[in-house]
């Protein structure tokens, strides 16, 4: 578990003047990673560590050579078109890499003038996946989340007896997760007859939802049939994301039974290219309870560090822009704001959950915590919330109304951690948009 160090001095300033910048959201005590390159140039992906509006081409500062020990042996691996290598290392290394970037941004740096030609403008960039993404599991942690959507359906029973008992997940598909900014047809499938006895429809999704996620990628793994244990668990836990896993209620609804969602989540999965290692946020652990009338976690998820630290106070936002929106310069819509404060269980205990009966961990995995609704109206995770299944089309500040997406709506999502006396930590955003079905 990543403890306080200098790099986390919130009186530390960087010489790239926009690092300085009032909640900028990449301050020098931020750091996140990237894949990058020049838009439209068509070189090679490599890639970049964020420092304003800026970025750092790791790759060519990885030819240049400047860190010592492990920090080197970090930056070596920042030569390849993803961020697997520097991955697949230990926190050790994660650590060591990021005080030596840390030291050579801050203000009276010996190596500004060698970083300096290797900076490059984040808003001149095209990003691509941070990691190459093997597998992709997708967990159920918000009890808001599942109670609320429970509600619609078991109104007398919302909640199914093992919710908190044990981290809910399922296997989802890797190869269509996209990067911010992805465009993906609307999808198209079975849905439920009109009567018991009826033929299912089939077209285009009528009910089609975002879901407000953090994802996890993995760091370095685990060898089959060994187990991760909870207080080891965050050292597999390279960094978070922002994820949008699009939803069609409509078709899930139909084909969930017996096995789960598939055609209603294979379409599409979204990721914001920038990924915030567990130690830059570091300053915004907050304690993980339980109310003491629910069941407290089994011994194999439970401890006193994670008790202690295990949760993240991380701002959650939700907008959305449409066809019509856009036309009239308007602002994107902000239609909800929740926290991953308030999820039921931490990313330790997914890690140690997801590998207890010796399940094989790879740098890169893609852990997603379901969608995080808090509990007050306004902090609703989806759509399917906010309108209560359809009955109530929410309102958008230009005229329109949305109970589910339609097509050419553009969904964006944010994080940021914010605490009083230090710079925000921000993630950048997740955006995706949707086109009309296939015909």
């Amino acid at each position: 578990m990543s403890l306080l160090n200098e790099t986390h001095d919130p009186s530390l300033r960087s010489w790239v003047a926009s690092a300085n910048t009032a909640d900028g959201g990449f301050p020098v005590q931020n750091l996140p990673y990237a894949i990058f390159r020049p838009a439209g140039s068509g070189q090679a992906w490599r890639p970049a560590v964020a420092i304003g509006t800026q970025m750092v081409d790791l790759a060519m500062l990885a030819r240049a050579a400047p860190f010592p020990g492990p920090a080197a042996d970090a930056l070596a691996a920042c030569q390849g078109e993803s961020l697997n290598a520097l991955m697949a290392l230990t926190p050790a290394h994660w650590s060591a890499l990021r005080l030596e970037l840390s030291r050579a941004l801050r203000q009276g740096s010996s190596l500004q003038d060698l970083i300096r030609p290797m900076l490059a403008e984040r808003n001149a960039a095209e990003f691509s996946l941070p990691a190459r993404i093997g597998d992709y599991t997708d967990f159920y942690i918000s009890l808001h989340h599942a109670t609320a959507v429970g509600k619609l359906f078991r109104p007398d029973n919302p909640l199914l007896p093992n919710y908190k008992w044990v981290p809910i997940g399922y296997h989802g598909r890797a190869s269509s997760i996209g990067v911010s900014g992805q465009r993906f047809h609307r999808p198209v499938g079975q849905t439920r007859p009109a009567d018991a006895d009826g033929t299912p429809g089939f077209g285009p999704c009528r009910r089609l939802d975002y879901e407000l996620e953090l994802g996890v990628l993995t760091g370095q793994g685990n060898a089959l049939g060994q187990r991760i244990a909870l207080d080891e668990a965050e050292d597999h836990a390279f960094g978070l994301c922002l994820l949008n896993d699009w939803s069609a209620r409509d078709i899930q609804a139909w084909e969930y039974q017996p096995l789960g969602p598939f055609l209603a989540k294979n379409f599409a999965s979204t990721v914001s290219p920038w990924v915030v290692t567990l130690e830059a946020l570091a300053p915004f652990r907050v304690p993980f309870s339980r109310p003491s009338s629910d069941p407290q976690p089994m011994p194999y998820l439970d401890s006193e560090r994670n008790r202690a630290r295990g949760a993240f106070d991380i701002s959650l936002d939700v907008q959305l822009s449409t066809r019509q929106s856009r036309a009239a310069g308007a602002e994107p819509a902000t239609l909800s704001r929740s926290n991953f404060k308030y999820a039921y269980w931490t990313i330790a205990q997914m890690i140690a959950h997801h590998s207890v009966n010796g399940c094989n961990l790879q740098p890169g995995d893609l852990l997603g915590t379901g969608t995080q609704s808090g509990p007050n109206p306004g902090q609703e995770g989806s759509l399917l919330e906010l309108n209560q299944g359809g009955k109530h089309p929410v309102p958008l500040p230009w005229g329109e109304t949305r109970t589910f997406l339609e097509d050419h709506d553009e969904v964006i999502l944010r994080a940021a951690c914010r605490k009083e006396g230090y710079p925000t930590i921000g993630f950048g955003q997740c955006a995706g948009t949707v086109l009309p079905s296939l015909a």
